[in-house]
């Protein structure tokens, strides 16, 4: 432990604090953000961040404390550091939001990686989120949460932890305030979580804790203080701005493990024709390839892949390739061979490669924590755009091995170059998924300057939203997987990845046609909307499952299509703020205790609050709301918030409900943007925000603003910034609930 404290050393954003045993760096930054780290810990080298640490912020200033500690007083936020080494966090009205107590870390005999446990206190009232994905959530209850990218090895559902993404960042929501904490080390760890209980008066209350245990890394972390909206931005400041997808990868994308051959591509997709059902894209799974080999096609079931992706994108569908890291050995590969004359796969201590098993039988892996190695892997993408490929999602990136070494991963004695530094698969495996993507990204913006990439991963780690999305990964068919599947996407995106979704009807198994369609209809609100199943599941096509079902998942779809301006400019809005498109109903009003612990339901962007059904013969649900007045899209029913109210559930559609006042671009008939403004409540105004969609290029498009007001007995809608009518502004106006 650190001992007593026996000095301090100011130092631009903070300073050093000295204890007998070991030392604490403290450093507010430009943004607010805080930092410190333990004996000799610094921001970099981070994966986490996205290019240099922020600048000191020049006017944050340690200063002695009471009781012998020391503090450092800023804007924002206050950070009091105890004689003995404990860290408080403070509003800048002094109000408590943690205290981590003084951290333990020991060294194992011989040398080798410190671990190290810290373990902090929290308000009685606080609710923790995120840590990556999970399937139980979003909201994390009391229990442990294992921090190492997991391929569970089938099918998942809410008891399963880990999944393919762990971050070690929670967001903490509590009556004081709203906090940010990550701790920025890859190794294996876990976080156990417990919460607090408020007792009959302030004096009994038992706080919340999480105590952290990690297996090796620097002790550092970093702390963000504010409302949610101002804690996502400065994360997404620090660990980068989440990515723009191409406008066509917000629609409908449909995949499956198993087209067996070019002409069945052809049928399924001249069955969405057929039927009026919009497609964006379809996914080509492992089977397309030959002798499951990485960058390569099976000549024979898909002959002139080329020709197939130009037919298609001529009737708007892309083609999307799956990308597993794993390549085979075989020396007449020409990865494999690739490979090897670079160097690029990773080798055990004695330098031999590190074989494992995976799809296609013998393999090894390249080890994308070098930068030559990534450039290498980032050009073999030039064969997958010349087949004619749109997108990529990356699988098996865990990265996952069928052989025993003892988990399913690479033996953790393998060794990586990690930029250079040197170190084992202890430290890089969590980083693994990252670094494929960021090998894919950066090849796929030489290769096509022009275009935004399109590339989601199924593992990751803390910014990965530079490079891309994820999805799901294998979740189980089931309503439980239902529910699994909102939880991902929310805490995700409350970890700084916006662009999220499941497999639409679950990985495997039959769905029910209502489960089915209930699933259906809540993907057509997340952003993205993709119906995908393993080959020996039953198919995902909406005609499979009988008329009725077609008819409602159809106007999911059209619903998904006439939305399509506003999750374009939700994109954008992430890019800027790092607000995720997927939010909490307690985003906007975090001291509301009720909200926090709304599990089924969500907010799109400001606007929209979504109420899917999760529970199978569902007709009718309760909603809570936030306060305000929100509107029935469907109906025009009127509610009135906080509180819980009871909405109609048909099978034909689940709740959606509009915030009085907003502004939402939709698509018209025609295909151009309208506005539809739902009414104020008297006496109130509203307003919204549009981006208009300028194509899949890296042009930015204004954020055009609009506000409402009621006026003389009419609604209102002018330009944010001036005074004017309907009549001048760049779109068509719908009001509805008047």
């Amino acid at each position: 432990m650190p001992g007593a404290v026996v000095g301090a050393e100011p130092e631009p954003g903070g300073g050093v604090v000295r204890f007998a045993r070991a030392e604490l760096r403290i450093r507010v930054v430009v943004g607010g953000a805080v930092f410190w780290g333990w004996d000799g810990a610094e921001p970099e080298p981070s994966y986490a961040l996205a290019g240099a640490c922020p600048e000191a912020d020049p006017r944050a200033s340690l200063e002695p404390d009471k009781d012998g500690g020391w503090r450092v007083v800023s804007e924002r936020v206050t950070v009091v550091v105890s004689r003995h080494g404990a860290v408080e966090v403070r509003t800048p009205g002094g109000v408590r939001l943690r205290r981590d107590l003084p951290p333990r870390w020991w060294e194992p005999e011989g040398g080798g990686a410190a671990r190290w446990v810290q373990r902090a206190e929290v308000a009685a009232d606080a609710r923790f989120f995120g840590l990556g994905g999970r399937a139980a959530g979003p909201r994390l209850r009391g229990g442990a949460y294992r921090l190492w990218n997991t391929d569970p090895g089938g099918s998942f559902g809410p008891g399963d932890d880990p999944l393919s993404i762990t971050i070690p960042a929670q967001l903490v929501v509590a009556d004081a305030g709203t906090h940010l904490v990550f701790h920025d080390s890859t190794w294996d760890g876990a976080v156990s979580l417990r919460e607090g209980d408020e007792g009959a008066g302030s004096g009994h209350d038992r706080p919340g804790t999480s105590e952290l245990r990690m297996d090796g890394g620097p002790l550092r972390c970093w702390v963000v203080v504010g409302t949610p909206a101002r804690v996502l931005q400065v994360w997404t400041q620090l660990t980068g701005a989440p990515c723009v997808p191409p406008s066509w990868a917000l629609g409908y994308q449909h995949a499956r493990w198993g087209f067996g051959d070019a002409q069945e591509v052809r049928r399924v997709v001249a069955g969405y024709r057929e039927r009026g059902l919009a497609l964006a894209a379809l996914h080509l799974d492992i089977d397309h390839y030959a002798a499951h080999e990485v960058f390569t096609v099976d000549r024979q079931r898909f002959p002139r892949l080329p020709l197939l992706a130009e037919e298609l994108r001529g009737q708007g569908v892309r083609l999307v390739s799956i990308v597993d890291p794993a390549v085979a050995v075989r020396r007449s590969g020409a990865v494999f061979e690739g490979g090897r004359a670079v160097d690029a796969f990773v080798r055990d201590a004695t330098g031999r490669l590190v074989r494992g098993v995976v799809w296609a039988g013998d393999s090894v892996y390249p080890d994308f924590t070098a930068e030559r190695v990534r450039a290498w892997w980032g050009g073999l993408y030039a064969e997958r755009l010349a087949q004619g490929f749109a997108g990529f999602w990356h699988d098996m990136n865990e990265p996952v091995s069928f052989a025993a070494f003892g988990e399913p991963t690479l033996p953790r004695s393998s060794r990586h170059s990690l930029e250079g530094r040197g170190g084992d698969h202890r430290e890089a495996h969590n980083v693994y998924g990252l670094c494929m993507a960021r090998a894919g990204y950066e090849g796929l913006r030489e290769l096509r300057p022009g275009e935004r990439p399109f590339l989601f991963s199924r593992s990751g780690w803390a910014g990965m939203q530079r490079y891309g999305g994820t999805w799901s990964g294998d979740v189980a068919t089931g309503w439980p997987g239902l529910r699994a599947s909102l939880s991902l996407v929310l805490g995700l995106g409350l970890c700084g990845v916006p662009y999220s979704g499941p497999d639409v009807g679950g990985f495997d198994g039959d769905p029910s046609a209502e489960l089915y369609l209930r699933w259906f209809q809540l993907g057509a609100y997340l952003p993205l909307f993709r119906t995908h199943a393993a080959t020996w599941a039953s198919r995902r096509e909406p005609w499979t499952f009988g008329d009725e079902t077609l008819a409602h998942a159809r106007v999911a779809l059209d619903e998904r299509q006439r939305l399509l301006p506003y999750f374009v400019t939700l994109a954008h809005l992430a890019r800027r703020t790092g607000a995720p498109y997927v939010r909490p109903v307690w985003w906007g009003a975090p001291e509301d205790r009720g909200l926090r612990d709304v599990e089924d339901a969500f907010l799109l962007g400001d606007a929209l609050l979504v109420a899917p059904v999760t529970e199978p013969e569902v007709r009718r649900r309760e909603v809570r709301l936030p306060r305000g007045r929100w509107y029935d899209t469907a109906t025009g029913a009127v509610f009135e918030g906080p509180g819980v109210v009871t909405v109609e559930a048909p099978l034909s559609r689940i709740p959606v409900l509009a915030r009085a006042g907003a502004v939402i671009p939709v698509r018209d008939e025609d295909g151009g943007t309208v506005l539809e403004v739902w009414a104020p409540a008297r006496g109130t105004t509203g307003g919204g925000v549009v981006v208009a969609d300028a194509g899949d290029g890296w042009e930015e498009p204004p954020a055009e603003r609009f506000r409402t007001r009621w006026s003389e007995g009419r609604v209102v809608v002018e330009a944010d910034g001036a005074e004017g009518t309907t009549g001048a502004l760049p779109y068509p106006v719908r009001v509805r609930g008047v």
